[in-house]
């Protein structure tokens, strides 16, 4: 055993081969003389920077300074290391491989493949699935902002936000166009503030879990979010929020962003509902859509929004197609803008899957309630003029040069006479469309998996397909019966217990029930179409684990 508490030439300390906020090439650690381990560890005594012991006592530091190089050489990577001074004699007496922010793990791994320490292959796997998420939102500087912990919610959407609080989507618009930040305070969020979200900073709820309607609308501009903060009291008068007993009106900070290294081996497609998300998308590496969400197009005005409740609301077909009318200008335009943006790679539009309760304040729609493709059904005429304004717009950029690939993605199939249904009436518009236009192009329909029955007889549907998307968010629902709407109830509980090892909405996919009910689907739908596109989508996504588990559909 060496001790390091034996006098002034004897000391102790901890230290990161590189620094694990930065990831520069440089030792990072503390040191205190005349101690043991333990004190550094447990703040027993306030120890000094490392260079410290360089001063006091050299020979041992070069030695240090070695042994790190050693180290690294041998186990490739940054390393955290214990070690004791006993009487000027150093002893290393642990090693192990440090943890470290985003920024440091793109920076050490790069550096190591520009110092030849490792190969590019070896570096990817250096840079976890968090690491990307860290580098990608805003954080707040490491100096804490206080010391008294005001409130807890849920981490809805990643990231850092900083502004004046406000409490209603008018005021978060005004503040944003006099060039100044908010932060946006509701007990819930609804699709009237939808354009206050927008411009805001950030957003906090009283109400609502991780796939509230503040959540998922949050994730989708990578905006921060906090959801279902129990503690807090939203007085829309007073125009304050009280946190336990603290009255907050601002807060201060300073956000910092890097970002993201391009190594890149997968090929990822992104979700995106606007062009200005699709230019944002393709800027960051993304090599095609592969999910527009066309419901959340008509969050983008108050217009819109009256013109789809509109729509809804309809007794008589006139009405309905009055309605549809007024929606095809702004879906072709806002298609025209996805097209250009995506110039050259494929763009994935669904059809509308809109659960009417995002529409109508009041109206309780469930899970499998009427929608996706139930709704085409009933009413052909809103997949009509959907996909009048898709080939509509594509026609239009295609004869100004911009390459384009249309997909079509028929929602919530279920049976192969649904998806039948739905592509034998896009087929007609799309040829009527082009005889009107003097001019045809290529485009695929395909369906997204995401109730379990599809999953089952995909041979059949994918006589009807020419690809298929699963959807995990919906798949996972419907295998497990949980509802996003309330399974925050009884998810923690789940949990604690060791019912559930992880949240299977959000984290990391169900292995043995969704996943296999993915492989299955996509060997048979394979099997009767070999020439099938398979791809996922859904919050589990971005999880390591899931590339494993669904076979890497492609």
């Amino acid at each position: 055993m060496a001790f390091g508490n034996m006098g002034n030439t004897s000391g102790t300390g901890v230290l990161f081969t590189r620094n694990p906020s930065t990831g520069e090439k440089k030792l990072y650690g503390e040191f205190l003389v005349n101690a043991q381990g333990e004190d550094v560890v447990a703040g027993i005594r306030t120890p000094e920077d490392l260079d410290t012991m360089k001063n006091c006592m050299p020979e041992a530091y070069k030695e240090l300074v070695e042994n790190c190089e050693i180290l690294e050489s041998h186990y490739k990577d940054m390393m955290d290391i214990e070690f004791t001074v006993q009487e000027n004699r150093l002893w290393m007496l642990q090693c192990r491989t440090g943890k470290r922010t985003g920024k440091a793990a793109v920076k050490i791994a790069v550096d190591m493949v520009n110092e030849g320490l490792v190969d590019k292959r070896s570096a990817i796997k250096m840079v976890e699935p968090q690491h990307l998420d860290q580098l990608f939102t805003l954080s707040l500087r490491i100096r804490p902002l206080t010391k008294t912990k005001l409130a807890t919610g849920l981490p809805a959407s990643p990231g850092a936000a900083v502004g004046q609080v406000v409490f209603c989507a008018d005021d978060a618009e005004t503040w944003h166009a006099q060039g100044k930040k908010a932060i946006l305070v509701r007990t819930e969020t609804s699709p009237e503030d939808v354009g206050g979200m927008h411009a805001a900073a950030g957003i906090l709820t009283a109400r609502g879990g991780m796939t509230s309607h503040a959540a998922v609308v949050a994730r989708g501009w990578g905006k921060c979010c906090v959801s279902g903060c129990s503690d807090i009291r939203v007085n829309d008068a007073e125009k304050v929020v009280v946190i336990g007993n603290t009255l907050i009106r601002e807060e201060n900070g300073s956000p910092s962003m890097e970002t993201l290294v391009n190594f890149r081996r997968l090929k990822v497609m992104a979700n995106a509902d606007t062009p200005e998300d699709a230019l944002t998308a393709r800027n960051n590496g993304a090599q095609g859509i592969g999910l527009c969400r066309t419901e959340h197009m008509f969050f983008a005005s108050d217009d819109r929004i009256k013109s789809v409740r509109k729509m809804i609301m309809a007794v008589t077909l006139e009405q309905r197609k009055a309605a549809l009318d007024l929606l095809l200008p702004y879906q072709r335009s806002d298609f025209e803008g996805i097209f250009r943006a995506m110039d050259g790679l494929p763009v994935t539009i669904r059809l509308l899957d809109p659960p009417l309760h995002e529409f109508l304040p009041e109206e309780v729609n469930p899970m499998l309630g009427f929608r996706g493709c139930r709704l085409g059904i009933s009413y052909p005429e809103l997949t009509e003029m959907q996909a009048r304004a898709i080939f509509q717009a594509a026609v239009l950029v295609s004869n100004q040069g911009v390459k384009v690939f249309p997909e079509i993605m028929v929602p919530l199939v279920g049976t192969p006479q649904e998806l039948g249904h739905q592509v034998s009436l896009i087929r007609i518009v799309a040829k009527t469309v082009f005889a009107e236009m003097g001019t045809t192009l290529s485009y695929k329909v395909g369906t997204m998996i995401e109730i379990p029955r599809a999953a089952l007889v995909a041979d059949e549907i994918a006589k009807e397909a020419d690809f298929f998307s699963f959807g995990t968010n919906d798949l996972t629902q419907m295998t497990f019966g949980y509802s996003r709407d309330d399974v925050a109830k009884f998810l923690p509980i789940y949990l604690s217990n060791g019912i559930l090892q992880n949240d299977p909405l959000r984290l990391v996919l169900d292995q043995r029930g969704v996943g296999q009910l993915i492989k299955m689907a996509t060997e048979k739908g394979r099997a009767a179409k070999p020439s099938l596109k398979v791809g996922i989508c859904g919050e589990t996504v971005g999880s390591l684990l899931l590339l494993h588990s669904s076979q890497r559909p492609d």
